[in-house]
């Protein structure tokens, strides 16, 4: 008599293919997570380069940078499509600007944002100063040190 054998898988088996499957999507996720850090802080030091043209739009067309980035300022003329705003993953909500010079006469900027990588290479050539002679109306407080990655003219 022949003698039949179940064909299958044994419950050790299936455990140890469940166990692999979950150690190889913890580590897909973990590298996942830092590919969103690095694209939200690639966006952030984009979007303050879109700003950096608009407000060099600004002043060949008017003389002087604005006060402060506004619809009316830069989206209006033409100078930037939409004011943006940085990406979730830090507490700012909006970029950091300061126009530099007395009174209405702003001869320069200081604007900046918060990156989730503290060791990210931009830091290397931004600038790291606090906003000073801040223009009438756009006192913003400039640490200067990093991870904020901030830019003068």
């Amino acid at each position: 008599m022949k003698k039949l054998r179940n064909k299958g898988f044994t419950l050790i088996e299936l455990l140890v293919v469940i166990a692999i499957i979950g150690i190889l999507s913890s580590v897909v996720l973990a590298s996942l997570n830092t590919a969103r850090q690095k694209s939200r802080d690639a966006k952030r030091i984009s979007d303050i380069k879109q700003l950096q043209l608009a407000l060099e739009f600004y002043f060949d067309a008017n003389g002087n940078y604005p006060i402060a980035l506004t619809t009316v300022a830069l989206v209006n003329p033409g100078y930037i499509a939409v004011i943006p705003t940085p990406p979730g993953g830090t507490t700012d909500t909006a970029y950091k600007y300061a126009a530099l010079g007395s009174g209405a006469n702003c001869s320069s900027y200081h604007i900046g944002i918060t990156l989730e990588d503290a060791s990210h290479t931009v830091f290397d050539s931004d600038s790291d100063d606090a906003a000073v002679a801040v223009c009438t109306g756009s006192a913003v407080d400039f640490a200067g040190t990093e991870p904020i990655y901030d830019v003068i003219p």
